[in-house]
């Protein structure tokens, strides 16, 4: 497995590698400022760079590149595997119905048969996050892992964009199914906030939408909370998430608003907020939020079934680089002192992340947690 990284900067082009891999790579992970991969020259770049691989852009709400952050960069990793293969589809969500459509049709587009692992980014504005997984879990063979994450913007929460071998779009959605008996994927995921408050039951939603927590105006229970704040929403709501939990899930999730709606009281959400639930207001914690990153990357070696990762994605949410400020390196650097100097580090600041919880194989959208998908290749024998 050989790797090797490239930078955009507005004012300097691209730096790094000079494409030593130009034909050999199979697969290119290219994340970026919304205004710069919109920009159809920059898909044409990379395109000339590696005519064989499939290039994967999606717009963020910062780009992880080394042991730095960035928030006006394009990064790209370029991957050329020994013998593993990959197989990569994309759609529309506004092809479909709903996102469980969505999700069930772009799964069932990567051939079930030796997969070992599948990896999906998809739009972040447009589409339910949880449902898009539901229905690529209801496809895919139940003994394979899925990661990724949702894209973002900025923390503006207008629109996002992600694309496949073209330049990017609003609503796309990719997944990527790797192949091989010698690659190794590893996963973890973690968040580090503080729930406080009472539990208080969703007693109306629908979908991904919230109405009511027990029995009241959930939009006017969340502004009670947030004070002065709330004239900030929704940007201020990725400071206090939702902490969610069901009755066949309890172990819980977060859950984080999107946009809100004054003129019903609702509020939307990246995930399902189903009626029956449990969910309870969350608050930053900076030094539970940096452990939370080095718990995730301990998690993914305890998963990946090898002593050495050659390549980590990080995918973490903008709440958390929002809340770190101008601490958020160290949670890139916590995750660092973890895999070790050898392991090349990529990824972006999301509106979502997708993993399996814990042990298990079955993948659930996360939002406010640092996901790290490992990636490596044992070496081929005669």
């Amino acid at each position: 497995m050989k790797i090797e990284q490239q930078q955009w900067m507005p004012n300097s082009g691209w730096l790094g590698a000079s494409a030593v891999l130009q034909g050999q790579a199979q697969l290119v992970l290219s994340f970026g400022q919304i205004e710069a991969v919109e920009d159809p020259n920059r898909y044409g770049e990379l395109r000339q760079r590696y005519p064989n691989a499939h290039i994967i852009i999606c717009s963020t709400s910062g780009e992880i590149f080394g042991e730095a952050v960035y928030d006006d960069s394009i990064t790209a990793t370029a991957i050329a595997f020994n013998d593993s293969t990959l197989i990569a589809a994309s759609l529309n969500i506004a092809d479909f119905p709903d996102s469980n459509r969505a999700g069930r049709e772009l799964a069932g587009m990567i051939p079930a048969e030796g997969l070992a692992h599948l990896f999906l980014i998809t739009d972040g504005q447009l589409v339910n996050g949880s449902e898009v997984v539901a229905g690529v879990r209801a496809v895919i063979p139940d003994t394979v892992a899925v990661t990724g994450g949702l894209a973002s913007d900025g923390a503006r929460f207008t629109r996002t964009l992600v694309g496949l071998d073209s330049p990017p779009t609003e609503g796309t959605m990719v997944a990527v199914g790797f192949y091989g008996a010698n690659l190794r994927v590893g996963y973890g995921t973690m968040g580090g906030w503080d729930s406080f408050g009472p539990d208080r039951v969703i007693t109306r939603s629908e979908r991904n939408v919230l109405y009511e927590l027990d029995g009241q105006s959930a939009l006017a229970l969340y502004k009670k909370y947030l004070g002065e704040l709330a004239a900030d929403l929704p940007g201020s709501a990725l400071l206090f998430p939702l902490s969610l939990r069901t009755p066949d899930q309890p172990t819980p999730v977060v859950r984080t608003i999107l946009s809100i709606n004054e003129n019903d009281d609702s509020m939307v959400f990246a995930g399902d907020m189903p009626q029956g639930a449990y969910a309870r207001l969350m608050k930053a914690n900076f030094d539970r939020l940096i452990d939370g990153a080095s718990h995730a990357a301990a998690e993914s070696y305890q998963t990946i079934g090898t002593s050495q990762a050659e390549l980590a994605i990080l995918i973490s949410c903008v709440g958390r680089k929002l809340v770190l400020g101008p601490r958020t390196e160290e949670e890139v650097e916590a995750v660092r002192e973890v895999v070790g100097p050898a392991t090349i580090l990529t990824g972006f600041y999301s509106n979502g992340e997708i993993s399996p919880l814990g042990s298990s194989v079955r993948c659930e959208l996360h939002n406010q947690t640092m996901t790290i998908t490992t990636i490596s290749e044992l070496p081929v024998t005669a």
